[in-house]
Formats: C-alpha cells, structure tokens, sequence
C-alpha cells in the first residue's frame, strides 16, 4: 500500500499520469478524495480516476466509490444541459421540448448542437434552444443528452474527445446497449442526475493511428472496434500482427477486429468472439472467418499496443473504425492501436443489471 503522502501527491495534477513497463500512460492505482480527505481511502481499478472540487475536466467535480466497476457519482451542481439528436428522427422533437421545460423549471440552460435544427424545432414545438458547434458544447455543459441509438451514443463518443462530458442516453434506436433510457424514462433519469443516484459507468477506448511509408495519414478514437476488412470480391488477406512488439501471427482471413468491451456484443459477437463485461481492462483481438480454424479470439491486457500491417497487395481493403469511418488500405501500411488516456463517461441507472441487457438484447432462454 502506497504511503497517504504519495496519494496526495499524485492529485497535484489534474491528469496523475504514471508511467507503466514503458507503454503510454495510465492512471494511478491508488487515489484519494479531497472532499473525503480524512475519511477512508478507497483503491480503484486501473482505468478509474477519482476527482476532488480541485481536480477534473472542464472545472467539474466528481468524487466516485467503488461499485462493480461502476462509481456512484455524488451529487453535482447542473447549470447547462447539451441535447444531440440522432438525423431524420421527428419523433425526438417533443422530447426535446420536455426536456427544455425540466432544465426552465430549475434555471438550467439548454444547448444544442448545429444539426439540432433549431428553426424547426421552435416552429413545431414554440420551444427555443440555443445552438453550438460541437467542439464548443461539449467543453460548456455539465452533461449531454442523446436522443438516438447506440450509433448516434458512438458518434458522441469520439466527438466528447478530451473532455470526457458525461453522456445520458434516450434510446430512438433499435438496440439500446448504450443508449438504455426509453423516452418515458428521461425525467427520472434527469431527476435522478440532480439527485446524485446514479452511477458514472467509464467505458474504455482506444486510438488508432494509420502509417504509409512513416507518414501518419489519419488518427482517431474509438468506442467499439477497429476493423480491418476485405471487399466483397477480394479474396482472403494477410494481416501481420504484433503485440507489444511480439510476433503473434500472420493472419490469412477476411479481416480482423480489435474490439473494447463494449463493443464486444458487435461486431466481434457476430465473428464468434467472447462479451466482455463493460469494466473489465481488457480488449480483444477476433479473425473474422480465418482460413485456419485455429486461429482463435485473444483476450490481452487493455494497455497492450497492437501493430498491424497488410500483407497483401493488389486487393480492395479497408480500414473501418466504429463501422461509422473508413478508409481503403494499402500494402504495407501500419495500424498501431493503444488505449485511448480518455474514456467515455457513460450516465446508467445506479439499479441497472447488465445482465439484464444482455439477456434482453441478446433473447437469452427465449
């Protein structure tokens, strides 16, 4: 157990970043929190932070406990409320307007996003929301609320970036993993946010980078996978992969998927590879119809880098990142993917079961 000096100094940063076998970096193992400076310690897994009034990002204050991987977020002063909404989904206007009316009653401000469709909205529905571009309503509120499915929640994901602003999904999709409130279930949820009882569930992501030739060509984050793939047409492809700078394999196959846990019920269950549980630290490497039967999924550490290189010229690949951005690939080129120093804070229901999603979702025993 580290010494109660050292656990204060590693909160002298609002990122305490320590250094691990040479890899990235990762957060402490141990923290402390300021508001409960004298009271107990609590030890946190490897991918949670606990932040006091003086620490944080974008000046808000959290403070977590312990709760199956998912900390119970204490209660927080709300002052501005961003809504983004899933396009073409008409139905999703009302729910607006009542969320505007929930944020009047308790002077919070609402801000929107620029496809929000402002003009349309106050001419529908007489409700006035204020509208921002991405990049500076994700840094200005306290929290946002989606209204669409698990792939308008993914989109949010990259787009909150650095900021890591806690994200309350209403489902207008079809499957729900992410976005797990109904329409009916928002001003609960909204209540229950001001009220402290929920919990802040943070999920794992990862950055990928593309090299040709030692030139970078393209970087981002994801929430679920990165998928390399084959076209229709093309015949099977080789993958040279490495972890940590091992030799692992040259996979012959369709393609292969490197996978978070919680996209674990993606893509990669469809290619016959395990779920994972949402708070596990770890990621999983899937072929997707590999030419030897062998060649199985690869569970490994959440910190493990991953380099891999096409081996196959003259076919039609492509790079696919949360199945929401592309682009094709060419012989030699290098996909190093790592863990992302950000997560994406995921607003749950302090009484949600996960296996009940999974059950649900996924019509087990049915």
């Amino acid at each position: 157990m580290a010494s109660f000096s050292s656990l204060i100094t590693h909160h002298l940063s609002p990122y305490p970043l320590t250094p691990r076998r040479g890899r990235g970096y990762h957060p402490p193992k141990f923290s402390v929190s300021i508001p409960k400076l004298y009271g107990s310690l609590s030890r946190f897994s490897g991918g949670d932070r606990a932040r006091g009034p003086d620490f944080g990002i974008s000046g808000r204050a959290y403070t977590f406990r312990r709760r199956l991987g998912d900390p119970l977020m204490e209660k927080i002063a709300v002052r501005r409320v961003g809504v983004l909404i899933k396009p073409h989904q008409p139905d999703a206007l009302k729910t607006i307007c009542r969320l505007v009316e929930w944020c009047a009653e308790r002077g919070i401000a609402v801000v929107g996003g620029p496809r929000l469709g402002r003009a349309q909205i106050t001419a529908e529905t007489g409700c006035a929301v204020e509208t921002l571009e991405h990049s500076e309503l994700v840094k200005s509120v306290d929290f946002i609320v989606v209204l669409g499915g698990d792939g308008t929640m993914i989109a949010t994901a990259r787009m909150v970036g650095d900021h890591g602003t806690p994200v309350l999904g209403i489902n207008y999709g079809t499957l729900g993993y992410l976005a797990d409130f109904t329409h009916e279930e928002m001003i609960p949820a909204l209540d229950s946010i001001l009220a402290g009882t929920y919990t802040l569930d943070q999920r794992l992501m990862l950055a990928a980078e593309v090299y040709r030739g030692g030139e970078k060509l393209h970087h981002d984050r994801v929430l679920n996978d990165v998928v390399i793939s084959k076209s229709a047409l093309a015949r099977i492809i080789e993958i040279e992969t490495r972890i940590d700078g091992k030799f692992v394999n040259c996979f012959r196959a369709d393609g292969l998927i490197i996978s978070t846990p919680t996209g674990s019920t993606a893509y990669n269950l469809s290619a016959g590879g395990p779920v994972i549980y949402p708070s596990m630290g770890a990621v999983v490497i899937t072929p997707i119809c590999p030419h030897t039967l062998s060649n199985r999924p690869l569970v490994v550490p959440d910190d493990a880098e991953f380099e891999l290189t096409l081996k196959t010229s003259n076919e039609e690949v492509g790079l696919t990142l949360d199945g929401q951005v592309g682009m094709p690939l060419e012989y030699e080129d290098r996909i190093v993917v790592r863990k992302s120093r950000t997560s994406f804070n995921l607003i749950q229901s302090n009484t949600r079961n996960y296996f009940d999603v999974l059950r649900n979702k996924l019509k087990w025993g049915r």
